[in-house]
């Protein structure tokens, strides 16, 4: 860990490393601009949301696998509550972010060769799942960028009428989006919101100090690379349903919170949205796109991410559940493994 950190610790880029991509041991620096296919896809699918119905839509595909660790928790202690499910989600994602993706390829291979040598199935199971989980990972997250993606996300947020913002994230985890938010809209504030205070020790707290966000100089209006240590940031330790703040954010974001919700409480995940943000201002959602290879991850990655209640959605049902709570939708579309929607109160 602390070579990972002494590694990626050491580089600060500069407006000269425009255009260039790299990849670090646990993570991709991206500091190109999105080419057409990687730009958020504004679909179009829809031009009146009033005239869509679910029938037309359909529902989403609910992700029932659930990770071992939930598994082995409930039949000691009975239901997991949804509060200990974030938490070992929290946790359990955490590691991967942080890992040295080849070294611990290698690694695996290595082992899992030794394991064949022997002929321990138990060991060879267990090695080869590690080692696919492993190669899936460095591939959605470090050679695609799935995950962050910083390319669909300043796409997803571009042409916003919006001058210093002070920015609501919900559900905030390591606060990747904001950021991105507040490289482009610079010289507001963010509040990230998470009930679970691994979020702001860790994900926030250990999300690293060099990785460079495109955005604005203010001052010239050209390009800037900013840095989580230049932002106006606050992190709130909270529940959502507690806190006091009233319409004062220019723009209320969530990233995958949507999805964890079943029908009876998305109508409450919705409001929240609305409750704190001002007259006029933006909500910006996203939520994982129901696709083959999502179904795929989330299949292989049970034991890391299928912690809590889980859907993939196409962009039609996610829309769909935003303007029936009461938005009217000003974009739609997807990036590489998200939908996402830019939204107003009606």
């Amino acid at each position: 860990m602390e070579l990972i950190n002494a590694v990626q610790h050491s580089l600060r880029y500069t407006e000269d490393d425009a255009g260039i991509t790299e990849l670090l041991p646990s993570y991709r620096v991206d500091m190109r601009h999105a080419k057409e296919n990687e730009k958020f896809f504004n679909a179009g699918l829809v031009s009146d949301w009033s005239n869509l119905t679910w029938k037309e839509a359909g529902k989403p595909y609910e992700v029932k696998i659930a990770a071992k660790s939930k598994r082995e928790y409930e039949r000691e202690n009975g239901e997991m509550s949804v509060k200990a499910s974030w938490e070992y989600f929290n946790r359990s994602f955490h590691e991967w972010f942080v890992k040295d993706v080849p070294d611990e390829l290698t690694q695996s291979k290595r082992e899992l060769k030794q394991h064949l040598s022997r002929f321990r199935f138990s060991e060879v199971k267990e090695a080869l799942g590690e080692t696919v989980r492993l190669s899936l990972w460095n591939y959605a997250h470090r050679i695609e960028d799935g995950v962050w993606d910083p390319r669909g996300k300043r796409a997803l947020f571009e042409g916003l009428d919006v001058h210093k913002p002070r920015i609501l994230f919900l559900g905030a985890a390591e606060g990747y989006e904001a950021m991105q938010l507040y490289a482009m809209y610079p010289g507001g504030e963010i509040v990230m919101a998470d009930y679970d205070e691994f979020c702001k020790t860790d994900r926030f707290g250990h999300f690293p100090d060099t990785y460079p966000f495109l955005g604005t100089n203010p001052q010239t209006g050209h390009m800037k690379v900013w840095y989580k240590d230049q932002m106006n940031i606050t992190f709130l330790v909270e529940d959502i349903r507690n806190l006091q703040f009233g319409k004062e954010f220019d723009i209320v974001l969530s990233v995958g919170l949507l999805e964890h919700f079943p029908d009876e409480l998305k109508h409450e995940a919705l409001d929240w949205h609305r409750k704190f943000l001002k007259p006029g201002g933006y909500v910006i959602m996203t939520t994982p796109r129901l696709q083959l290879k999502s179904k795929l991850f989330y299949t292989i990655m049970a034991d890391i991410m299928n912690h809590t209640y889980r859907e993939l959605m196409d962009i039609r049902q996610m829309g769909l559940y935003v303007y029936e709570g009461g938005f009217e939708i000003l974009r739609h579309g997807f990036i590489k493994v998200h939908n996402g929607i830019v939204a107003k109160p009606r």
